[in-house]
């Protein structure tokens, strides 16, 4: 008899936990949990199967918003953004005061947001709210996440302004997140404010740590500013810099850097040649060779008369 009694008084714990405080269990909102359980153990080798959990439990148990969370979180995995923002609004309904709920909403409307039909003023209004409900909102890492989010909305809809706040905002909440630095920095470049962009990046610099993918920006928008200061040998030390903190340079936006590194060589004075057309010719070969020349178009025009500058010819 005690087996079983125990065990009916764990199975009502968990089940209250994660229904938040209900004291009443039907079968359904024990059925409920257990699938959520069963999710909980599939998340990390198989999301669809955990999704799939997720979904029967949420069916059985509607308004048990931590299982809606769960769910939320493993959209978010998969990148299913239209999904992220229903469950959350869900979520939103059962506890509206919490600001996680409201940030995952935001930033899942954001994403939308770069391909469309969502606009980005859709974004704006989930992440002020979480912002009013919780200014350091997220946890670890994601401090000032929503602010750095609401930032890049307001960048988007054209509010500059709002977007130096926001960005601003978001370094104070987590001043040691280095991916906070280099868009104010940007920004600032952006209202021609070159010194406040090199103040930014050199007080975000103090907390660099090895392999943060945040160190390309950082020392790309260096290089910029230095070039624009015409210390050609500050620019090529950013740049190279910059070259190694992203190894082979082969995600999207990366290989930049051998243009920007190969203009900088062809640049001092004298000129080093053989540094200067071995990046252009990497830049050449793995840009204005591929489908990504139309992005490029003008690097690409440059590269070819720094290269004939230099009495060379890129392949």
């Amino acid at each position: 008899m005690k087996r079983v009694l125990i065990g009916v008084v764990l199975a009502v714990t968990t089940a209250t936990g994660l229904a938040g405080g209900s004291l009443g269990c039907s079968r359904n909102n024990i059925e409920a949990v257990n699938l959520a359980i069963e999710g909980d153990k599939a998340k990390s080798t198989d999301i669809d199967s955990a999704i799939s959990k997720y979904e029967q439990a949420t069916n059985l148990d509607p308004t048990n918003h931590r299982i809606l969370w769960k769910l939320a979180l493993a959209y978010t995995k998969k990148e299913a953004w239209p999904q992220v923002a229903t469950t959350c609004a869900k979520a939103e309904k059962l506890q509206p005061k919490n600001a996680l709920y409201w940030f995952q909403h935001g930033l899942a409307m954001a994403r939308q947001a770069v391909k469309g039909p969502t606009s980005w003023a859709d974004a704006k209004p989930p992440l002020e709210e979480a912002i009013k409900l919780d200014p350091n909102v997220g946890d670890g890492d994601h401090y000032g996440a929503a602010h750095f989010e609401l930032a890049e909305v307001l960048l988007h809809m054209d509010d500059e302004k709002g977007a130096l706040d926001e960005y601003t905002k978001a370094i104070q909440s987590k001043p040691d997140t280095l991916a906070f630095y280099g868009p104010l920095a940007e920004l600032y470049l952006r209202l021609n404010l070159v010194a406040e962009a090199e103040q930014s990046l050199t007080t975000g610099l103090s907390f660099a740590k090895d392999g943060d993918k945040a160190l390309f920006a950082v020392h790309s928008l260096l290089g910029d500013i230095y070039d624009r200061k015409n210390d050609t040998g500050k620019a090529v030390a950013e740049y190279e810099l910059a070259k190694k903190s992203c190894g082979l340079c082969n995600e999207a936006g990366q290989q930049i850097a051998f243009f920007n590194l190969g203009a900088a060589f062809a640049s001092l004075k004298p000129p080093h040649k053989s540094e200067a057309m071995a990046n252009l010719q990497s830049f050449q070969k793995m840009i204005c060779k591929g489908a990504a020349a139309a992005r490029y178009t003008d690097q690409c025009t440059q590269a070819q008369q720094l290269a004939s500058r230099l009495g060379g010819t890129l392949q």
